[in-house]
């Protein structure tokens, strides 16, 4: 068994058919069945399911994909803590919610030091990035701090406000009902919140309507669509054009802190170290208004 094939068993399982797999890893497909066949015959157990629409894990292929995934991940630290030097370079895969207002400084000032770092940014709810952070396929993310995880370590960034937005300058708890709660899906920091304080408020809106980016939540409120809860200081611009409205929450729902996660048992290479100061080192320059 070589590292080649655990990849490509782990990008067959994650991509669900031979074509997308081959694709993606720009192998030919009988090189893939091949590789998958051959893992098969030395584990002596059938790793897939074959049907029309895909290929499926079998109960032994799932408990593959488990190992699999901390090898590629010890493999790849280990190449980390081999060529860590002084310099950061390499690969950096970050994640973050769309609406860290000090995310581009923190990129524009990371990048334009260390030129030889190839960094990558995934953006997500809460949720999710914070699962892939756990699951070594980010190297760190940006999110609003939740419970906290054994497994994990995190940085301070930013505390913000989180309200209520909207096109009215005036809104009530009857108008709440009315109006559709414009969110992104389960997993988002903010959506729980607001959830949260529409329940004890007994307020049931007529509609929950799920969008993909901010940008589109935020266009859609503009324009009357709906509602929805973000960081105050991500639409400072807007509220100062008279666009949006921001309505208060209480404070047990209002007090948000972004933080940033990584995996307490990580090797801390140079390359993400130096993320880290860069974190520190934006908190003390002048912020900007988020603005799309």
């Amino acid at each position: 068994m070589h590292i080649k094939d655990l990849i490509v068993f782990q990008t067959v399982a994650h991509e669900g058919t031979i074509t997308r797999a081959a694709k993606k890893l720009n192998y030919v497909q009988s090189n893939i069945t091949s590789r998958i066949q051959k893992l098969e015959q030395s584990l002596n157990t059938s790793l897939f399911h074959r049907h029309r629409r895909g290929m499926t894990l079998t109960p032994e292929g799932k408990k593959l994909l488990t190992y699999s995934e901390k090898i590629l991940s010890l493999t790849n630290e280990m190449k980390k803590v081999l060529q860590s030097s002084k310099e950061p370079s390499g690969k950096l895969e970050i994640g973050s919610v769309e609406t860290v207002i000090q995310l581009p400084h923190i990129l524009n000032l990371y990048n334009s030091q260390y030129k030889h770092v190839e960094l990558s940014l995934y953006t997500g709810v809460t949720k999710k990035i914070r699962q892939d952070v756990l699951n070594h396929k980010l190297d760190g993310a940006f999110v609003v701090e939740t419970e906290p995880h054994p497994d994990l370590t995190s940085h301070h960034v930013v505390d913000e406000e989180l309200v209520l937005i909207s096109n009215k300058e005036n809104i009530t708890l009857k108008d709440l009902e009315k109006t559709p709660f414009l969110c992104f899906s389960k997993g988002c920091a903010y959506r729980a919140r607001l959830e949260a304080w529409y329940a004890e408020q007994n307020i049931r809106p007529k509609k929950i309507m799920e969008l993909g980016s901010f940008e589109t939540i935020l266009n859609s409120v503009a324009i009357g669509l709906g509602v929805t809860g973000v960081p105050k200081s991500s639409v400072t611009r807007l509220v100062k054009k008279g666009i949006i409205h921001c309505h208060p929450l209480p404070e047990k729902y209002s007090r948000i802190r972004t933080v940033f996660i990584r995996r307490k048992d990580s090797y801390l290479t140079t390359t993400i170290e130096k993320f880290i100061t860069t974190i520190e080192k934006s908190k003390k320059a002048v912020q900007l208004p988020f603005t799309i």
